[in-house]
């Protein structure tokens, strides 16, 4: 018996970010109601200490809740609910705890899907707080982008080509246009195109998945697009912030996974090269011995043959 798959499924994965999630839960339930659009939504909490999930329980029990004991990281918790919702659903939308959604925004991006059957991964468009355009579209990362990661270009390129920006005209105009990838904050996969490429890469513990999907759904022949008329407030930085070293030290790791996968020997040598001399002389200037560790964990990574998986290390360093 063949069971009608719904138009969407929700997934959310939280760590202390309680206030954040509620008024998240809050603006998707307004956005689902007023689209007209049948969804299941999943949250999964990575072992959060804070009350979220007494607050989901008893502000928002139309969601299902997924409470784990521990910290999965956010990339093997997604892959969780990816794996149980992937027959339910058309699409997945993989949403971070600190977004709004407006109104008329998932509608948007269903019917977006709809039209376009070659488009495996959507983003919104993405607004700050105050209603500013946040950077959401990106081209895929080399050795220009790290230049400007590790501070070694003018400030003045920034927001440019060179770094990998999309021109903002485009954020301005009602129609899609095709890019890399798009910040993971708020992107929707068909579920035809996740079963294609396969799951997120649970090596990425943050930071890089979304590229790294992207990136191999390009390979596979999918395209991934920015829908300005879809639009989404992406607070940011809500869970990250938390524990600034230990998430440095996860984003070069994953960094160094990333261009491992999808780079050449080339760009891949310079690129380490540059790494690991900025990272020896902050080592050697380190301010506390968090950032120490940060900064060993990230020289380590980036060593010729690799080191530990970000996966192997808790959320504790």
């Amino acid at each position: 018996m063949v069971t009608e798959r719904l138009p969407l499924a929700v997934i959310i994965v939280s760590w202390n970010v309680a206030a954040h999630l509620d008024r998240c839960l809050t603006s998707l339930k307004h956005a689902l109601t007023t689209d007209e659009v049948e969804a299941v939504v999943w949250v999964i909490d990575n072992g959060s200490v804070d009350d979220t999930v007494e607050m989901i329980r008893e502000r928002h029990p139309w969601v299902e809740l997924h409470a784990q004991e521990t910290n999965l990281g956010y990339v093997r918790a997604n892959n969780l609910g990816l794996t149980a919702l992937l027959d339910r659903a058309e699409a997945i939308w993989l949403l971070n705890p600190d977004t709004l959604i407006s109104e008329g925004a998932i509608r948007t991006l269903l019917a977006f899907l709809g039209t376009h059957p070659g488009a495996g991964l959507l983003g919104p468009k993405l607004l700050n707080a105050d209603g500013s355009l946040q950077e959401c579209a990106f081209r895929f990362p080399g050795l220009t982008q790290t230049l400007f990661s590790l501070g070694k270009m003018p400030d003045r390129l920034y927001y440019t080509a060179l770094n990998g920006r999309y021109a903002p005209a485009l954020f301005e105009q009602q129609d899609g246009f095709v890019i890399d990838h798009p910040l993971g904050a708020a992107m929707l996969a068909r579920a035809d195109a996740v079963r294609d490429v396969g799951l997120l890469d649970d090596g990425f513990f943050m930071y890089c998945e979304e590229i790294d999907w992207a990136w191999r759904m390009r390979k596979a022949g999918w395209q991934t697009w920015l829908v300005p008329s879809s639009e989404v407030t992406h607070i940011g930085g809500a869970s990250s912030q938390q524990a600034r070293p230990a998430t440095t030290a996860y984003l070069w790791e994953s960094r160094i996974r990333l261009y491992r996968k999808h780079r050449g020997w080339l760009t891949q040598a310079l690129t380490r090269g540059l790494v690991r001399r900025t990272f020896s002389v902050r080592l050697a200037q380190a301010e506390s011995a968090n950032w120490a560790t940060a900064y060993d964990r990230i020289l380590t990574a980036w060593r010729s043959h690799g080191g530990r998986s970000p996966v192997e290390h808790t959320k504790e360093e």
